[in-house]
């Protein structure tokens, strides 16, 4: 059984949570290896939806382990009240079929202040982050000033840990940014707490995930945020602060890439964008809007709104590079059934040239004017349709130009938020 890592191809919220779903069936693991609670993958089942920030997408199947990895930044606040929610909703978790790794980053109280206080302080300039504190854990993670969950049940060696990390990030806290000093013994005695209650599921998953895998079990890699919002080959500085591409699925699980048989790249049937920065294919207007009223394009995380644009198979190519990505899983296709002409981004123009491959130069993305090409719409209803063959003749031939203009092979089709509604153009594991 091939062992899966599933990316975004795009800013994020392509429906992954979704995928990851439907392929947990027929694997052993799932493993989510980065970001934090700025992530929201939405998951329908039987009529339900659940939003998972934290915890795999597999946690829904039943007889799958979900596995945390180190390189997710975990708010256990945030983590606690999910496993009660998933509870809630009828669905087990319990240490046998959770495991949190005992490297990963502990989200503090002052990263989340001093998180909101730099997006103050940047007003037009700021990058757009959730307000969660992941961009000041993961640098304090960078600067060796970070706590794991190592450190967290650990009471003794966390008191001394945080003492010493409080004092430091409290004088940035009033000094610079202007706030008022964090309380020692307040996040102590709060975090403490959290400690005993998550000890149960906290391991050393790196040897979990290496020894299913030694004993031939499948394991599925789950990506949050998308590969253009990838901290070293993403849109910077408007990115995410983690390796949100293929290749943090070894960084943020300790699993060796020689062991990763095959990349799934998902994507929506046009463009979203949240929060700020270069968006070539953004549509203006009331068609904007339109479309994001179509889609429900709300953040699943902060309910902000989001962009909506073409599909630009111009990033996708980039994406799909740095990845090597083996097949696409198109999501959302239904959402453009009531326009009468679709567009694809197939390129861009610069100063007057014209550019068909992705600026790595951020500030030339900028002013990058689309390059389009015009395909008829349809009008029918796809939700229903079982096969590919019964989708409209226009909606087969715009798939087919995303599949030339990007090199990719489509081989999921979603036509729907619910498990059912889904079309496997090839099986993956076959």
């Amino acid at each position: 059984m091939p062992n899966i890592v599933v990316i975004g191809t795009q800013w994020g919220d392509e429906g992954k949570g979704r995928i990851v779903d439907l392929i947990a069936e027929r694997v052993d693991v799932v493993a989510r290896y980065q970001g934090g609670s700025n992530a929201g993958h939405t998951i329908v089942t039987n009529d339900k939806t659940l939003v998972l920030h934290h915890i795999p997408s597999g946690i829904l199947r039943e007889g799958k382990l979900s596995v945390i990895g180190n390189g997710v930044v975990v708010d256990p606040k945030v983590l606690l009240e999910e496993i009660e929610k998933i509870k809630s909703h009828g669905y087990r978790v319990d240490e046998e079929n959770l495991k949190l790794s005992d490297s990963a980053h502990i989200v503090m109280p002052y990263h989340k202040e001093i998180d909101l206080a730099r997006e103050e302080r940047m007003g037009s300039s700021k990058i757009g982050t959730t307000g969660r504190g992941i961009g000041p854990v993961y640098e304090d993670k960078a600067a060796r000033r970070g706590i794991r969950f190592s450190d967290l049940i650990n009471p003794e060696g966390f008191s001394v840990r945080l003492r010493s990390i409080l004092e430091e990030r409290n004088l940035y806290i009033t000094r610079v940014l202007g706030r008022s000093a964090l309380e020692f013994e307040k996040i102590y005695e709060e975090y403490i707490i959290y400690g005993n209650k998550l000890r149960m599921f906290i391991t050393d998953t790196s040897k979990v995930l290496n020894d299913a895998i030694s004993q031939g079990k499948s394991v599925l890699f789950e990506g949050a945020q998308g590969a253009l919002l990838d901290v070293d080959f993403g849109t910077y500085p408007y990115v995410t602060s983690s390796s949100a591409g293929a290749g943090g699925a070894c960084i943020g699980t300790g699993v060796s890439p020689t062991k990763i048989d095959l990349v799934m790249g998902v994507a929506k049937a046009y463009t979203t964008r949240v929060g700020e920065g270069p968006f070539p294919s953004e549509i203006s207007g009331d068609l904007g809007i339109r479309l994001r009223e179509l889609g429900g394009e709300y953040g699943s995380t902060t309910g902000r709104p989001r962009r909506c644009g073409w599909f630009d198979s111009v990033a996708l190519r980039y994406s799909s590079m740095i990845n090597a990505v083996s097949g696409l899983a198109i999501t959302k296709l239904d959402v453009l059934s009531s326009l009468d002409k679709i567009k694809i981004c197939v390129g861009y123009r610069y100063k007057g040239e014209l550019l068909t491959e992705f600026p790595s130069n951020t500030e030339i993305l900028k002013h990058c004017e689309p390059v389009y090409e015009e395909l008829d719409g349809w009008r029918e209803e796809l939700r229903d349709l079982k096969n590919l063959s019964s989708l409209p003749p226009s909606a087969r031939a715009y798939l087919e130009r995303i599949e030339e203009t990007t090199g990719v092979p489509i081989w999921i089709l979603s036509l729907g938020p619910s498990r059912e509604k889904v079309i496997f153009l090839r099986d993956i594991f076959s």
